[in-house]
Order: structure tokens, then sequence, then C-alpha cells
């Protein structure tokens, strides 16, 4: 229904023509005058009220009263001719029951969430639909499996603020002619089956440890460049690595106290071998 079609039924609803027949007037006529013969008795039946939050529809010989909605406030109705409504203008709130849904990729999730509505036009709730509050939920379920079922499985588990602006800008649509008015929707909750949970937990475990032995590796290559680099450093003097044997000891002996074996280099002992020889008795043949 187009907007121009939509302005109009409501311009209908709410002036109506009340050109009726002579029975329609003969009945009013005669519906006032009891009043009027019965006061003050009937004077608390034609007085109603309507809170801050409620809307009252005027049905008058089943046709809706010129004026639209009365309220909040006092009002007076004719009790044999008028029958009233009442609205409420609340916001309302609903879970959508959980449902089964096939995603695009062909895998069976369960989703749940919750819509936030209200009337906005209490003349179209009443008029255009017999319980525009069922109507909703039942709409709220089928729009949740339509729009679900055009998304895989990473965007239904990444773009949940997509999927809900999708899902209330749909249902806004398409309950605007029963004169509600969409506010909010959430997905509340996604369950999958027991063995995908299993099959996700597997491919990001393993995920993980592919990225930490790539993170090791390139550590260890790091590691390796320094330390060619520090054994060029230390080959050009030989000092140096005799100083780096005796950190390498202190360290080891402060921290373990314990037998040491350690390693000395056969340049360290030379100097000792011919300090030796030099003092020993040469040889008479």
């Amino acid at each position: 229904m187009s907007s121009a079609n939509k302005t109009d039924r409501q311009t209908a609803l709410e002036n109506p023509d009340i050109t009726g027949g002579a029975c329609e007037w003969i009945l009013v006529i005669l519906s006032s005058l009891l009043i009027i013969i019965t006061l003050p008795v009937s004077i608390w039946l034609c007085i109603k009220t309507v809170k801050e939050y409620e809307r009252a529809i005027i049905f008058r010989l089943g046709r809706i009263l010129r004026g639209g909605a009365r309220g909040p406030g006092l009002f007076f109705v004719l009790p044999c001719t008028d029958s009233v409504i009442n609205v409420d203008m609340r916001t309302i709130t609903f879970d959508i029951p959980p449902q089964e849904v096939l995603t695009k990729d062909s895998v069976t999730v369960s989703v749940d969430g919750v819509v936030y509505y209200r009337v906005q036009n209490p003349i179209l709730a009443v008029a255009n639909i017999t319980n525009a509050d069922g109507a909703t939920r039942l709409l709220a379920g089928t729009t949740l499996r339509n729009v679900l079922g055009t998304k895989n499985l990473s965007e239904l588990l990444s773009d949940r603020e997509e999927i809900a602006k999708s899902m209330e800008s749909t249902l806004d649509e398409a309950s605007d002619d029963w004169g509600i008015k969409v506010e909010r929707v959430e997905i509340k909750d996604v369950k999958l089956p027991l063995q995908l949970q299993k099959a996700m937990a597997a491919e990001a475990e393993a995920t993980r440890e592919a990225r930490a032995k790539v993170i090791t590796a390139y550590g260890e290559m790091n590691a390796s460049r320094a330390l060619k680099e520090a054994s060029r450093e230390i080959s050009q003097s030989p000092s140096a690595l005799q100083l780096r044997y005796l950190q390498t000891l202190n360290t080891i002996a402060a921290e373990k106290n314990s037998t040491i074996i350690f390693p000395l280099p056969i340049d360290l002992m030379q100097g000792f071998m011919r300090t030796s020889a030099s003092s020993s008795p040469e040889v008479i043949e």
C-alpha cells in the first residue's frame, strides 16, 4: 500500500462520514433521552476516564466516532449506543522464541531475540487488525528466520547489529499499516550444535598453535642473527671471549651452589704451558 493510500485510509477512519440513516439518529436521540430521564444515576455510566498512557477509541453503532482517539482524561459516551476500546500507548517488549534457522552455508542454529515496539496510531491498531500484539509477535519470528536465512554462520556471529537493524527496518515497514512503530530489535543468543562447537574449538586451537609456532620461529631467527653479530664482535678480540667465560662462571656460581665443571679454552692454557716449559731444567745428554 502506497503512502497516499495509507494517508487516505487513516483520514477516513479518523473522520468518518456520520450521515447515518434515520434509524441511527432515532437510537441516538432515544439514548440521550434515557440518560436525561435517569439522571443523576446514569451520569456514572456516561463518564469514562483514560490514563495518561492510554487512548480510547469510541464506536457509535459500529462506527468510529469523529475526532479520533480520546484521552487522556475524562470524556462522555452514550452507554446504549457507544462502545469503548482502550489502547495502551507504552512501549511493549516481548521475547522472540528460539528459532531453528538454516543459514546460507547449510548450518542449523537456534537464535532468539527481543523486540521493542509501541502503538503509534491507535485507530489503525484497532480498525486494521484483530490483534496487533499477536500479529507483531508472529511477524517478528518469521522475519528473524527470513533474515538469518540469507546470512552465513560467520556473518551471523559477527554482524549481529547489522542483522538487528535489518530486522527492525523490515518489521517497521510491515507493521506500519497496523499503526505499530518498531523501536528496537536485538539478537539475544545464538546456540550452535555441540559437534559444531567442538569443531570450531579445535579449529581455533589449531590456528593458535600455528601462530605460536610462527612467532617462535621468527624469534629464533632474530636470536640467531643477534648471536651471529655477537660472535663476529667477540672473534675480533680474544680477551673479550675470556671475559665472557668468566662472566658466565660468576653467574652460575651465584645461582647454583654446587660442583661446576667449566671447560677452559686451549688458548688460555697455552700461557701456563709455556711458563712451565721455560722453568724446567734442561736435559743434559
